[in-house]
């Protein structure tokens, strides 16, 4: 329980000073915040996936890796599966976090949710990463409407 809070500090604390060198700079530095961050993401993601997939079995098919996904990788990173996965079977996928560890904290009433954007970056990179380690190129956005509640959308790019 202890790694998880320190890991939710980190978090707050990499965003707080992304976001501060964005603002000694100029507004254009506000898409390097998050594109910093989404390439973080990244990088770890492709780490933990293999990490996590070292003893599991091969998968079937992209709907087989999107549960692994939602039910191995999201309770490694934070304690809880995924609380709803959608998908329309042409290679797209939502996954609804109804109450999302990395936005908790910041989640007293509205008046952060136009910052949201900067805290879920880390993570769309962390599913864009796994997902690339996985064999599958993809687009990765997310989408807050009342905090702490998050959706994920995966768009997979197709070869």
């Amino acid at each position: 329980m202890g790694d998880a809070v320190l890991f939710e500090l980190l978090h707050l604390e990499i965003v707080a000073q992304l976001q501060a060198e964005a603002e000694a700079a100029e507004t254009q530095e506000q898409g390097r915040c998050i594109s910093t961050l989404e390439g973080m993401g990244f990088r770890a993601g492709q780490g933990l996936i293999e990490r996590f997939t070292r003893d599991a079995p091969s998968f079937k098919d992209e709907l087989d890796i999107m549960k692994f996904i939602c039910k191995e990788f999201w309770t490694n990173l934070f304690r809880k599966q995924i609380d709803n996965l959608r998908t329309n079977h042409q290679g797209t996928y939502v996954l609804q976090d109804n109450r999302f560890r990395l936005l908790t904290p910041v989640s007293n009433g509205k008046q952060y949710l136009e910052e949201a954007p900067k805290f879920l970056a880390f993570t769309c990179g962390l599913l864009r990463g796994a997902l690339s380690n996985l064999g599958i190129n993809s687009m990765v956005t997310a989408e807050v409407s009342v905090m702490p509640a998050c959706k994920f959308h995966i768009v997979m790019q197709k070869p």
